[in-house]
């Protein structure tokens, strides 16, 4: 052994299962800059543009998250219990110019487009 101590982790998420996903910095922010690269290049986001996201509390609603400071969006966060009414309402209030959800969600987000 070297006599260091391993880093801790930036990010530590644990679901019910117990299933679980370590970020160290080096990871969360590599990863943060990838996600904001394609929110701004791929999605053609800018700075204060405003995003929607329907997600339940999975690692990736904290990447997206950081992403959006990084890439100067507006994140708007919403739960998965929204209801299609629920959803209409975010979207009219915020002018979001993007959604992002899982595949469970989004026929629920479709249903209003």
């Amino acid at each position: 052994k070297d006599g260091r101590k391993p880093a801790n982790p930036a990010f530590w998420w644990v679901n019910g299962k117990g299933e679980e996903v370590k970020w160290s910095f080096e990871e969360f922010g590599s990863l943060s800059k990838k996600t904001a690269n394609v929110l701004s290049e791929a999605c053609g986001l800018q700075r204060g543009d405003r995003i929607v996201a329907i997600l339940p509390r999975v690692p990736e609603w904290w990447l997206l998250n950081v992403a959006c400071i990084r890439a100067g969006i507006v994140f708007f966060p919403g739960t998965s219990q929204l209801t299609a009414k629920d959803i209409l309402y975010r979207l009219q209030a915020s002018k979001a110019k993007c959604i992002v959800t899982n595949d469970t969600l989004a026929p629920a987000v479709e249903s209003v487009l």
